[in-house]
């Protein structure tokens, strides 16, 4: 089977699907590795790499679509709408896609893979199993967002992150508050730690108190009843607006003492839910500073705008959407061993075995033999019809 790998069109996307050093465990397993050219380079890996290690080198895009049977994407259609249309007419029936692609925020993509023939897989569906972790490429790019996101905030805040004694007297540590503690916000309180910041941290999950303590932050306790607070999948579940506005109003407190605050809140296939207000924004004093992790899906942080910095109350509001992209090298060594593993696992003899009766398989399978067949995206299309 011939595996292709496309230069990544989103702008500003400098990741690449696979790296040098995974072409080996790939043509071991009978694959051929084909890469088009310059794919690798904005993340440090030129085409002569991926020679040395075994791969071919496409002389253009249409030469990569037309020979490889399986088309290995960071951003596949639905994580990149406009610029990966072009390559929806390239794509052809029984051809195979694995990547991110916001099946559960773009499902109408999905349908457009299923019309064309191809069996899509998407990497946002990996599931949180002890098997399926070395293929969890969504906790991997969180992982360097919540890193970036601290070091942004650093660089922005107008004040030193440790404490110092100098002759010229004591500097206080900031303080940094991070709001959700999953990958993104563990990694951003390491982070914000080893850079000598006093942090605290709150997540409606109780159950993660214990991690954040590990990581030498405090864990803000708030007095509200969350229920069930995480999904069968580890995630924060999507709360009530009257929830909401009880967390809100608890949180000023907070807020208002942070001179940084980075929001990490997502709940898969819905809007983020807005946990910072305008008005508690007001409340910090001047040249704080606030990242907003989730801005890509409408922000955690009401003032925030995707790709911008917002400067209210005299507060820097940073919307940053690809973080992972700005650390290009690393994330794509990151994601190309999370899908070199996912790729390997769907395959016996250099050929596709599907496996519905696998939760790895089932699980991150959204289109085949001209069907979108993961139920939770079939809903959403249905919804969108009715």
């Amino acid at each position: 089977m011939i595996v292709g790998i496309p230069t990544e069109t989103l702008p500003g996307e400098r990741r690449v699907a696979t790296i040098p050093s995974t072409v080996p465990a790939l043509t071991r397993a009978g694959l051929d590795v084909l890469i088009e050219s310059t794919a690798g380079a904005a993340a440090g890996f030129p085409d002569e790499a991926y020679i040395e290690k075994g791969a071919r080198v496409a002389a253009d895009r249409a030469q990569v679509f037309a020979e490889a049977e399986a088309i290995l994407q960071v951003r596949a259609l639905g994580a990149n709408p406009q610029n990966g249309q072009p390559d929806l007419a390239r794509l052809r029936a029984g051809q195979i896609v694995i990547g991110f692609s916001e099946p559960l925020g773009e499902p109408q993509a999905a349908r457009d893979l299923a019309e064309r023939g191809v069996t899509a897989f998407s990497m946002e569906l990996i599931p949180r199993i002890t098997r399926a972790q070395s293929m969890d490429a969504l906790s991997s790019m969180a992982t360097i967002a919540g890193y970036k996101a601290v070091l942004m905030a650093a660089e922005t805040l107008p004040r030193m992150f440790p404490m110092m004694m100098t002759a010229a007297g004591t500097i206080t540590p900031a303080r940094v508050f991070v709001v959700g503690a999953g990958v993104a916000g563990l990694q951003a309180i390491a982070s914000a730690r080893r850079l000598g910041a006093k942090v605290e941290a709150y997540d409606v999950r109780p159950a993660v108190k214990e991690q954040v303590e590990s990581l030498g932050a405090t864990f803000v306790d708030l007095p509200l009843d969350t229920g069930t607070s995480e999904d069968k999948g580890g995630y924060a579940k999507a709360q009530d607006e009257t929830f909401y506005a009880r967390q809100r109003e608890m949180m000023s407190r907070v807020v208002a003492a942070s001179h940084v605050v980075i929001t990490t809140a997502l709940i898969p296939g819905r809007p983020a839910p807005v946990l910072i207000t305008d008005e508690m924004v007001a409340g910090m004093s001047p040249g704080a500073v606030v990242v907003d992790l989730a801005a890509e899906r409408g922000g955690n942080v009401e003032p925030s705008r995707p790709d911008e910095t917002v400067v209210a109350h005299g507060v820097s509001i940073l919307g940053p959407t690809n973080l992972p992209a700005t650390v290009p090298y690393h994330a794509s060594q990151m994601y190309a061993k999370n899908l070199s593993t996912l790729l390997l696992h769907l395959i016996s003899d250099g050929k596709l075995r599907l496996d519905l009766s696998d939760e790895i398989t089932q699980g991150t399978l959204v289109s085949h033999d001209g069907e979108v067949v993961h139920p939770r995206v079939r809903e959403l299309l249905s919804d969108t019809e009715d």
